[in-house]
């Protein structure tokens, strides 16, 4: 299918994204969507056949896991294992929330190989961006996100460096701003509050 350019500029946390963009996403397609630093490529978590696209896409392999982002925290809930974290490494998740902060957390038995890799964690984000913020809160769950671009390569940083590397491989774009981050992501285990990245 060729890339179709769907332009979201401008909206903000209380308006939805296109209905186009949850059609492809819950059809099993990828998209490709700003975040806080780089442009984000990302489909469906309950998708197997969507998340091993996104893995072929990026020639990434599967064993290393990939990042859910979501609106908020119940989002995620369904894929990690919230009892396993004490009341004060709870709040010190909380404290970074929602923000450029990815924590390591346990996972929650029977959630897929492809997100957790060779795993017993799982990489999350309750993320500030408000593209992000609409996407999820149309989804209703969170979207699998990992940096676009073909592994070893720079990812992209505009949607026409979308077009230009992806197109004829994903499903849709979500045109938008970066936020104001220009690095990657902060990674944080959960638990022990060591900082990865």
């Amino acid at each position: 299918m060729k890339s179709r350019l769907l332009i979201i500029e401008g909206f903000n946390m209380l308006e939805q994204a296109p209905a186009e963009v949850k059609q492809v996403i819950e059809s099993g397609g990828v998209v490709a969507y700003p975040t806080e630093a780089v442009y984000g490529l990302g489909c469906d978590p309950d998708n197997d056949a969507a998340i091993t696209k996104l893995l072929a896409i990026k020639k990434r392999p599967w064993e290393k896991g990939l990042i859910l982002v979501a609106s908020d925290y119940q989002q995620l809930l369904p894929y990690i294992d919230d009892s396993q974290l004490t009341e004060e490494q709870r709040e010190r998740v909380f404290s970074k929330w929602p923000g450029p902060f990815t924590f390591i957390v346990p996972i929650k038995p029977g959630i897929s190989n492809l997100l957790c890799g060779s795993f017993n964690s799982l990489a999350v984000r309750v993320s500030a961006h408000p593209t992000i913020q609409a996407i999820c809160k149309q989804l209703g769950k969170p979207l699998v996100s990992t940096s676009a671009n073909h592994s070893g390569e720079d990812p992209a940083m505009s949607h026409e460096e979308i077009l230009a590397k992806f197109e004829g491989e994903i499903d849709a774009i979500v045109a938008g701003s970066l936020g104001e981050q220009r690095k990657p992501s902060t990674i944080i285990d959960a638990i022990s509050g060591k900082i990865l990245r």
